[in-house]
């Protein structure tokens, strides 16, 4: 009874992933980080992030910065500043972020490992919030690893009309070795499909010191005009 429990449980959850696109409206910018579902205890990290979209109409830039760490063995908490680039070439504080990831079970212990995400938004100069929930789920086969993110995320403020919208993003990698893993990502929302390459670097240090890289290069595959978008992160835990 708990496998077919957790067979029904499972399969309602990919049929939600599978809708999530098609059941929200989704103006931002989808292309970002994948997330996935491990939390070290006490681990603790700095993290700087940038996202280049070039559009027909110009580019706008986005940068993170923040921090946090391991509140207990399974949920970590880390706070970041946003600014951003807009299409006049004018950057400045665009928003502040607060972010919950949860690592629900022990990694290796079912076929997949879960977690979730939880983040709060507040634009800068802005009557403005965001709030995003999801999973986050992982699979190893062999050599590589299939991570798919599937997120929800409501909008309100005086300054915004209120409403939902959805992002799904999907990470294949081959672990090649530690420092260079390729991967090909897809991110999904409303009006939007976007593939591309990327890879993953990891560089160890003594215990649990590390320097995480990541980069990516999207390109939309749903409509005709330009629309191509670059990530860069680099991560280090301590």
């Amino acid at each position: 009874m708990k496998a077919l429990n957790l067979y029904f449980a499972l399969s309602f959850t990919v049929f939600c992933v599978l809708l999530l696109p098609t059941q929200a409206n989704a103006d931002g910018i989808v292309v970002d980080k994948v997330y996935h579902p491990y939390v070290l205890p006490f681990e603790r990290e700095f993290e700087w992030r940038l996202v280049s979209h070039q559009t027909d109409s110009g580019n706008i830039l986005a940068q993170r910065l923040g921090g946090g760490g391991a509140i207990n063995d399974t949920m970590a908490l880390e706070g970041y500043i946003v600014g951003e680039r807009d299409d006049n070439g004018d950057f400045g504080l665009e928003a502040y972020e607060l972010e919950l990831r949860w690592q629900l079970i022990e990694q290796g212990k079912l076929w997949a490992d879960w977690g979730a995400l939880f983040e709060l938004e507040k634009k800068h100069n802005e009557d403005v919030y965001e709030a995003t929930s999801g999973f986050v789920i992982e699979k190893e086969f062999g050599k590589t690893s299939l991570t798919l993110n599937a997120f929800l995320v409501y909008e309100w403020g005086q300054d915004i009309q209120n409403e939902w919208e959805s992002e799904f993003r999907a990470q294949y990698r081959y672990r090649y070795r530690s420092a260079f893993q390729p991967s090909i990502e897809v991110y999904v929302g409303e009006d939007f499909i976007g593939i591309g390459p990327g890879f993953i670097g990891l560089q160890r240090f003594d215990g649990q010191k590390q320097l995480k890289w990541e980069a990516g290069f999207i390109t939309e595959i749903s409509q005709s005009e330009k629309n191509h978008s670059f990530r860069l992160a680099l991560e280090f835990e301590f």
